[in-house]
């Protein structure tokens, strides 16, 4: 099975839960805290798998992130001059 396949699948398990959790409502009473916690969980597993559909349509080249190029020449020491030494401290006073 491809992807598609298998995210469908699950779709149409997860819309089977759906009806069966009306169903249950309907006998039980859906006041109740258990149904409430149960009724949101279905509905942030229906959330996901769309947000996993609308990852999965997208080409595998366009999540990959851009890349930096970082260039080997040295960087103006200049920049520097107004900063401590990290772990050191200042220049002009001890560590206690």
């Amino acid at each position: 099975m491809s992807v598609h396949d298998d995210i469908t699948s699950v779709q149409r398990s997860l819309d089977d839960l759906h009806r069966s959790l009306g169903r249950l409502e309907n006998q039980l009473g859906g006041g109740g805290l258990e149904m409430r916690r149960v009724r949101l969980d279905a509905d942030h597993l229906r959330e996901s798998v769309a947000l996993l559909r609308e990852a999965a349509s997208t080409p595998a080249a366009a999540r990959r992130p851009d890349l930096v190029t970082i260039s080997d020449t040295p960087y103006d020491i200049s920049l520097w001059t107004d900063s401590d030494d990290e772990g050191l401290g200042a220049r002009d006073r001890h560590a206690p």
